[in-house]
């Protein structure tokens, strides 16, 4: 299919753009490491991340994706700090873009879109991760997990891009790899393309009614330049 009349493309940043879960993961461990606690493989924490740090700490705490509902909260805190803290200064070490995503990127830019982030992810960490993988140059807004009250899968954080960019839903387009971005974009009637190869929780983002869905990132070209 092709999309008409589009002018701001919206992406998701964590398992969209970049895959950051060998950063994460390593932050992860450090920060049950310091508290004595299991450490996870990789694998394992991949199916923790996407809906921001609060989730992904309580959830390597938990020792599964589902939340024990009993944390102690002061743990929590702990914990969290731990994290943010450590992955703060190791933010893009063996994080790396996904296949054709910078030459995809200044094409789409080249071709007259203007692009924006909205991450789950904390907002200070983005602009040094889009830095050092030299993607800076190419977005005009970002929105972190905590740059308004609600994230993703609320609809808030794009309908907020629109109002900012001053753009109606029909004239956007949404790009994710999670179920949180499908459903966002879904409520605030935005078209979306769904990607099959980021962190999902091991469920097929064709089941959350994308508008398209693509296997490589450069695929969305043929939906969006002639």
């Amino acid at each position: 299919m092709k999309f008409s009349n589009k002018k701001v493309i919206i992406f998701d940043l964590d398992g969209t753009l970049i895959d950051s879960a060998p950063d994460l993961a390593v932050a992860v461990n450090h920060m049950l490491y310091t508290l004595e606690r299991a450490t996870f493989s990789e694998d394992i924490i991949r199916f923790w991340v996407g809906n921001g740090a609060q989730v992904l700490v309580k959830r390597a705490l938990s020792g599964q994706s589902d939340i024990d509902d009993n944390l102690d909260p002061v743990l929590f805190e702990t914990a969290l700090e731990i994290f943010l803290t450590f992955y703060a200064q190791n933010l893009a070490v063996t994080t790396v873009t996904y296949p054709n995503v910078p030459s995809t990127l200044k094409t789409l830019k080249e071709a007259g879109y203007r692009l924006a982030i909205v991450t789950n992810k904390p907002f200070d960490f983005i602009a040094p991760i889009l830095e050092g993988l030299k993607l800076t140059e190419l977005f005009e807004l970002h929105l972190g997990g905590d740059s308004l009250p609600q994230k993703k899968p609320d609809p808030t954080p794009l309908l907020h891009v629109c109002e900012q960019l001053n753009v109606t839903v029909e004239q956007c387009v949404m790009v994710g790899d999670s179920k949180n971005d499908i459903l966002a974009a879904n409520t605030a009637n935005i078209q979306s393309i769904g990607l099959t190869y980021g962190y999902n929780y091991g469920e097929d983002i064709g089941v959350y009614d994308p508008d398209v869905v693509f296997d490589d990132f450069a695929d969305i070209l043929m939906t969006l330049v002639d």
